[in-house]
């Protein structure tokens, strides 16, 4: 499978870094862009299969970059807008709805989520080595058969 890109685009650049940080573990490739302009310069470039940005950009502000991305892609890339600035349903419903973008942060966003909408977006299967260590389905099953043991009759019944 090819390896999928992200372009990230944020004038902060610490936070440019907490969100390419957030997606190291999952061997993306990872374009930046601190603007609006140069950012859509590197998505007809680079052509990424997915774009992460910040509303407030220089040069070419993020929900005009959102429209102009959707609409040549046609949808086929999603754009998440994660914003300090823009807050509350209106400017979600705004950034859904009119400019195309896919999802929709507010920061402080929690980044769980938004690595699982990005996640989410891209289809991708989260690789066996960096997913949570699982229990050994033998101890799963071998608790809980102790547990319906130890569990009195009445509550065994199906409710009406």
């Amino acid at each position: 499978m090819a390896e999928k890109k992200i372009l990230i685009v944020d004038y902060d650049n610490q936070n440019l870094e907490v969100l390419t940080s957030l997606f190291k573990p999952y061997k993306f490739h990872i374009i930046k862009a601190s603007d609006g302009q140069s950012a859509y310069e590197k998505f007809k470039s680079e052509k990424p299969d997915l774009v992460v940005l910040e509303a407030i950009l220089p040069k070419l502000h993020g929900f005009d970059l959102t429209k102009k991305i959707t609409q040549e892609a046609k949808g086929s890339v999603p754009v998440i807008i994660v914003t300090g600035l823009y807050k509350g349903p209106q400017y979600r419903h705004e950034a859904l709805m009119t400019y195309g973008a896919s999802d929709y942060f507010e920061k402080p966003y929690e980044p769980e989520k938004l690595l699982n909408s990005v996640l989410n977006l891209l289809k991708e299967k989260v690789d066996a080595s960096i997913s949570l260590e699982l229990p050994d389905p033998e101890k799963v099953i071998e608790h809980l058969s102790q547990k319906l043991k130890k569990e009195p009759a009445s509550t065994k019944k199906t409710s009406r």
